[in-house]
């Protein structure tokens, strides 16, 4: 018979040491991190940062898995399917590590819970679903208000596009200027912002796989992962203060598939130039235009 093995924090994440110093980690463990959307991006954030030992999150989903999951999100599994994100990741995360503090908010951040949702929080990390604007963009201005640095890591393709929002550099709206335009402006100008490189556009090998009318596209298991390594290791430079961080309008693009790496810089942001000629490509594909 196996013996029973009891959990201890130091003895579980000790194969961090190395990487890091042993108060370093205990920073780590102290720390409390928020992450909105427990989908495609934001269920591996929290496994990954709960791995890296950092115990204290609040977590934000109100949604169900379903079986169209199941080539990308972390928790989506035949048994699970039908059961809600939050209790699924909220559970993965309690079995790494037992002694994890979660906040739980299930039914979303909302306006009358943002305030809460961000109470205490050193980081926030976006992991909100792509056509979910209207309230990432509340968040952010939240984080902002608050002091809170803010990340995102978008999986486009078999990469991961990542943009780190410095409470004191430029903003979340100053950045993408979706501010007065409809709503599939704003999501070309979204888009546009994510990925100023557009290093996948050229193997996307089926486009009628991007439907905006019914919110949905095409994704790999690939991204999700690669943003989620992207993103732990950019949570612990901010926490530790260690290494250099290119806040926006900084941007950077890593595709596996091309084996390639861009940064970006746009000042202005949207406004720049090589981002309206990028717009201008981008429009006529969201309009569902023959030949795009």
């Amino acid at each position: 018979m196996t013996a029973s093995i009891t959990f201890e924090y130091d003895r579980a994440f000790s194969r961090n040491i190395g990487w890091v110093i042993q108060n370093e980690q205990a920073k780590l463990k102290k720390a409390r991190i928020a992450i909105a959307g427990l989908g495609g991006v934001g269920g591996a954030h929290l496994l990954t940062l709960s791995r890296l030992g950092l115990a204290n999150f609040n977590i934000s989903d109100f949604d169900d898995f379903d079986i169209h999951n199941l080539n990308r999100q972390a928790g989506a599994f035949m048994p699970f399917m039908g059961k809600s994100k939050i209790e699924t990741l909220a559970r993965l995360a309690r079995d790494i590590n037992p002694e994890i503090d979660l906040r739980l908010f299930p039914q979303g951040v909302q306006p009358e819970n943002v305030d809460e949702f961000l109470r205490d929080v050193d980081v926030y990390v976006d992991g909100l679903d792509f056509f979910a604007l209207p309230a990432r963009r509340m968040v952010f201005a939240k984080c902002r208000e608050k002091g809170i640095p803010a990340l995102t890591a978008a999986p486009l393709g078999m990469g991961v596009a990542f943009l780190y929002f410095s409470p004191t550099g430029m903003s979340f709206e100053d950045y993408f200027k979706v501010e007065g335009h409809e709503s599939q402006e704003q999501y070309a100008r979204f888009i546009a912002g994510l990925s100023p490189a557009m290093v996948q556009r050229d193997y996307l090998v089926a486009p009628e796989a991007v439907n905006f009318k019914e919110k949905r596209g095409p994704s790999t298991v690939m991204a999700c992962d690669l943003c989620a390594g992207v993103m732990g290791t950019s949570v612990l430079k901010v926490l530790l203060g260690r290494g250099r961080m290119r806040a926006a309008p900084w941007g950077m693009h890593f595709d596996a598939y091309h084996q390639t790496l861009k940064h970006t810089w746009r000042p202005f942001g949207n406004s720049h130039p090589l981002q309206q000629l990028l717009l201008k490509f981008i429009r006529p594909v969201l309009r569902g235009a023959p030949g795009n």
